[in-house]
């Protein structure tokens, strides 16, 4: 296997910023609400949002749960959790969730990247996903880390990270399967993480232009050394101290 260059993880914590509007903070508070919520729903039916994910399946490596993904009809969001057999991980990791902006969903004018080399970007056909980030879990069912990856470990279509930014509002997934109060936790954790989101995407982009620019004989896209791009540990109880830390101060 390879030698692994590991990406240098963003801090936990947010600082304080004045990007984030009263309004954008207000929007991650009720995403907090929503978020405990279902965790607490789940926990007081027994489960929790990995065991909704496999749904009473068997869990194996590598395999997607559920089967045939998570996909909604009318935002095209799309989703699956799995889990890397342990010599192909580079952090301790029970199992993630992979997200997935599929083109009929992306905003109009989005394009695929051009990437080094290769043909101009063409408008996106339907298979054309674009990765999101992953959202990596305990044993427990907890969220831990988020993470982006580069563009061989999904098979996705690269898009520049201010598009693919553009593409987290729609990020909503509202069906039944395989459960609705995962999926529901899941669209809400989108608004709660925005901040932290949109700082990885923009750091996957100057992690693989640096690779690029240091490995300049092969396709950087495709280079089994460069796997994980961006990731940052997080913590639902502080992150929703922190909306309201920043809510207060601002009176």
């Amino acid at each position: 296997m390879p030698q692994r260059s590991r990406a240098p993880r963003e801090p936990a914590r947010l600082t304080p910023s004045p990007a984030l509007s009263r309004l954008a903070l207000s929007r991650m508070a009720d995403a907090a609400v929503e978020a405990v919520d279902c965790i607490q729903a789940l926990h007081q039916a027994g489960s929790n949002l990995v065991l909704e994910a496999l749904r009473g399946a068997e869990f194996a490596e590598w395999e997607h749960y559920p089967p045939d993904d998570v996909i909604d009809p009318i935002s095209h969001a799309q989703y699956y959790f799995h889990a890397h057999a342990p010599d192909d991980r580079e952090r301790p990791d029970y199992g993630h969730f992979h997200t997935f902006m599929r083109p009929m969903g992306m905003p109009a004018g989005v394009r695929p990247a051009g990437l080094a080399g290769g043909p101009p970007p063409a408008p996106a056909e339907e298979g054309a996903l674009s990765h999101l980030v992953a959202v990596s879990m305990t044993p427990s069912g907890m969220p831990e880390r988020l993470f982006t990856t580069n563009r061989w470990v999904t098979a996705e279509t690269w898009y520049s990270a201010a598009d693919v930014v553009a593409m987290l509002d729609g990020f909503v997934i509202d069906v039944d399967q395989p459960s609705r109060l995962l999926n529901r936790w899941l669209s809400a954790t989108f608004v709660l993480f925005r901040p932290q989101i949109e700082r990885l995407l923009i750091a996957r982009d100057r992690v693989v232009e640096d690779w690029r620019l240091r490995h300049f004989d092969g396709d950087v896209f495709e280079d089994r050394g460069l796997q994980i791009t961006s990731s940052i540990d997080i913590s639902l109880s502080r992150q929703i101290e922190w909306v309201n830390s920043e809510l207060e101060s601002r009176g």
